[in-house]
């Protein structure tokens, strides 16, 4: 260091010095001696290269740099240059690691939480993040398997935590931890923020499906209700943030049973049968239910078993919802029933029976059997009456009148035709 002007280096010093350490909120005993070090590091390199133990003193009021070694002074002509120069060299390496240092401890209590950044650079299947204050990593297991990442695209993550990477520790973000997810739906539900609705389990695949168990701890309070939202408005902003993923919201249940089977929705008749020591669940459902229940690629069965914490085995019952319906038919009260409109049906085709009219045909032709009959004898009675005719021809008509009676008058015609006024008309 040049000692021409003492009173300046030390000013310059001793004020960069003291800066540095209060604005960054380093140590000054620790500056100073890793300047020691990096001063003695460059004294063997540029002359000493036997690299004898030599050591430094650092004055921190003036910056002056002496060598020793034995007890002897040994300080170069010139070092004062190298000294300075590697004086800066270190603070500044030390600024940066106290920088790096106390911005990945504000990170680490952030962890568990959700921070909005911008992608900055995308180095193969790893995405850098610009979350403002530092840089973050999010490895290819962390990644959403549908969904692309351009430069400059703005996002929600997750912040996994601080791992050491191949640069040191590194700040891990995700957009596929299921905290991701658990941390949104919050942040538009207050009723889960408030305390009055809980989230008991979340199961995930990202991207394509999830299965979130919510309860109330409120009377009156739905807490499925809560979380979809008015026309689905709170559970569709989620859905929008996260690329069109589906969420199934399904309502928490202290039976174990009841709880599988409305893991298992949208399936429906679904019949439990678990048992606890193994933490195993053997399901039936009916034949048209048993796609909804396995889902696609066995995704909806999967999810079902992360929510619940059981190993599910689904089997078709060998019948159909639409068969199961009419389950009540063995029921006695049913019987009595269905005995009561058979007895009533009965009489009423009793009385229908009585009161129905003969048959119009078989009325029609004893109508027209007993016309002829009629009609035959008022034309006999009237026709000597009414009409003036020759003798001749009435008796005409009146023997075929009398022919046209029924047969069994044969003795009344008999006399007729014997009548003898005709025999003296004729005469």
């Amino acid at each position: 260091m040049d000692n021409n002007n003492p009173f300046v280096a030390r000013t310059e010093f001793a004020a960069a010095l003291n800066q540095v350490a209060s604005e960054r909120g380093i140590d000054v005993s620790d500056v100073i001696e890793t300047i020691k070090i990096a001063i003695a590091a460059a004294y063997h390199k540029d002359f000493d290269p036997e690299e004898n133990e030599v050591e430094v003193e650092l004055d921190s009021t003036t910056g002056e740099v002496q060598i020793k070694k034995d007890g002897k002074n040994v300080t170069p002509a010139g070092f004062g240059r190298i000294a300075a120069q590697t004086a800066k060299q270190v603070i500044l390496q030390r600024i940066r690691e106290s920088e790096k240092n106390s911005i990945l401890d504000e990170f680490r209590t952030k962890t568990g939480t959700i921070m909005s950044g911008q992608v900055q650079r995308i180095s193969g299947p790893i995405v850098t993040v610009n979350l403002g204050k530092a840089e973050a990593i999010m490895p290819p297991q962390e990644q959403m398997q549908n969904e692309n990442y351009s430069l400059g695209q703005r996002l929600k993550f997750y912040i996994v935590g601080i791992k050491e990477g191949t640069h040191g520790e590194e700040i891990i973000v995700s957009r596929a931890d299921k905290g991701l997810l658990e941390g949104l739906i919050k942040a538009e539900v207050p009723e889960l923020s408030g305390g009055a609705v809980e989230i008991k389990a979340i199961a995930r695949e990202a991207g394509q499906r999830s299965k979130i168990a919510v309860s109330s701890n409120q009377m009156g309070v739905d807490p499925v209700g809560s979380c979809v939202g008015q026309k689905g408005v709170r559970i569709q902003a989620v859905i929008n943030e996260l690329g069109s993923e589906r969420i199934d919201i399904i309502q928490f249940s202290d039976d174990i049973k009841t709880f599988i089977a409305q893991s298992l929705s949208p399936a429906k008749e679904i019949v439990v049968t678990i048992n606890e020591e193994e933490k195993t669940a053997v399901v039936t459902v009916p034949e048209d239910q048993l796609s909804l229940a396995i889902g696609k690629d066995g995704q909806n069965v999967r999810l079902a078993a992360k929510l619940t914490g059981y190993k599910i085995d689904i089997q078709g019952s060998g019948t159909t919802s639409e068969s199961r319906v009419p389950s009540l038919k063995d029921d006695p009260i049913v019987q009595d029933v269905k005995k009561e409109e058979v007895v009533e049906a009965e009489s009423t085709e009793e009385v229908k029976a009585e009161e129905a009219p003969q048959p119009v045909e078989a009325v029609t032709e004893e109508v027209k059997e007993e016309e002829p009959v009629n009609t035959t004898e008022v034309a006999a009675d009237s026709a000597p009456v009414e009409v003036a005719l020759p003798e001749e021809v009435a008796n005409t008509e009146t023997t075929e009148e009398v022919t046209a009676t029924d047969e069994t008058v044969e003795d009344a015609t008999t006399p007729v035709a014997s009548d003898p006024e005709p025999e003296e008309a004729k005469a």
